[in-house]
């Protein structure tokens, strides 16, 4: 039978071994990173891989507090603590959703059958998600719900690996079109510049890139639409183009409904780009919103003067590797 000194002296020696294995794949991934910011990349990873200590620390908690090592108090408190973060870390990021919602793109007359549209965002493929486990995932539930079309609002990426066109061979097993749109991540703002290496990932993988390109459908027209804040949202030139169809705009920021003009018949925009705040804190979340957000979207529909906008929560994860009450989504959007 082990000593408690023993235990305790058991757990600091699995707490070592894991720190040094994170420490030792975060200096391998980061060498196969796509990155402008080498020990920034490393210093997220390490972040990532060390977040594997939650568990020995849960488990440490109970025999603290069993053993008299902890008070009761202390060990409470590490309990809860790592039990939360464990839950955001391992469970909730994994836990992909399914959201329907219902909405009429033409004001006059319903679609001679309804369109089934699947959005998705900010997979985010690089140092926190959108690895193998999380896109099978996706592209599973995808299926299950059969949609008509599948939209992808940009931000693809976040410092990903060099074998992007590999983690996204996944996709080709999607049974309907996909059509995409870059994000900020895509396009440098914030990130390395991937750009020729995400378009030879989607062209490989079957996903249309309709960034300034139009898709005709029976009853509607998809245009994609660039980057808010890359410069290349421009959309002035849209009253031009033929409007016996309504409009359904992709663009990867939700704030390029400011820039929509007028047109006969109001379209939506759908986007991504705010994670609905990743991680829902009181009042903390919204704050920070506001800097993610100029005009305060976070998830679901808002109306503005020129056209309807839908915020998806997406995904994946950007900044900590975690999600905490805004678990990932897939959100079936019936046009009608």
């Amino acid at each position: 039978m082990y000593s408690s000194d023993t235990v305790i002296i058991i757990f600091y020696a699995i707490f070592a071994l894991l720190a040094l294995w994170g420490l030792i794949q975060a200096w391998i991934h980061q060498s196969r990173t796509e990155t402008i910011h080498p020990f920034k990349a490393f210093i997220h990873l390490l972040a990532f891989y060390l977040s594997y200590l939650l568990i020995p620390l849960w488990f440490f908690s109970l025999y603290a507090g069993w053993s008299d090592y902890y008070s009761l108090h202390q060990s409470t408190f590490v309990f809860l603590l790592s039990s939360l973060l464990i839950y955001a870390r391992f469970i909730e990021p994994h836990i992909v959703q399914v959201k329907h919602h219902q909405y009429r793109l033409h004001p006059d007359r319903e679609f001679t059958r309804p369109i089934k549209l699947a959005v998705v965002a900010d997979m985010h493929v690089g140092l926190f998600s959108g690895h193998e486990r999380q896109l099978k995932t996706i592209v599973k539930k995808l299926n299950q719900q059969q949609p008509d079309l599948v939209v992808v609002a940009g931000d693809w990426t976040y410092e990903p690996e060099n074998r992007l066109v590999q983690e996204l061979a996944i996709l080709r097993e999607i049974h309907a079109p996909v059509y995409s749109v870059p994000g900020n991540h895509d396009e440098q703002y914030p990130g390395p510049p991937i750009q020729a290496l995400l378009k030879q990932a989607l062209e490989h993988n079957d996903v249309i890139d309709i960034e300034g390109k139009i898709v005709e459908f029976d009853e509607f027209r998809l245009i994609g639409v660039g980057d808010l804040w890359a410069g290349k949202a421009n959309m002035r030139y849209m009253p031009e183009l033929p409007q016996d169809k309504p409009w359904l705009i992709l663009s990867h920021n939700p704030d390029t409904v400011d820039m929509v003009p007028e047109l006969p018949t109001r379209p939506l925009m759908v986007s991504g780009h705010t994670h609905g705040g990743q991680i829902e804190l009181p009042w903390i979340t919204n704050y920070i919103m506001k800097r993610v957000s100029i005009l305060g979207h976070k998830k679901g529909f808002y109306t503005h003067e020129h056209a309807d906008v839908f915020v998806t929560v997406g995904t994946g994860m950007v900044g900590v590797p975690f999600r905490f009450r805004v678990p990932p989504t897939i959100d079936i959007i019936e046009l009608k």
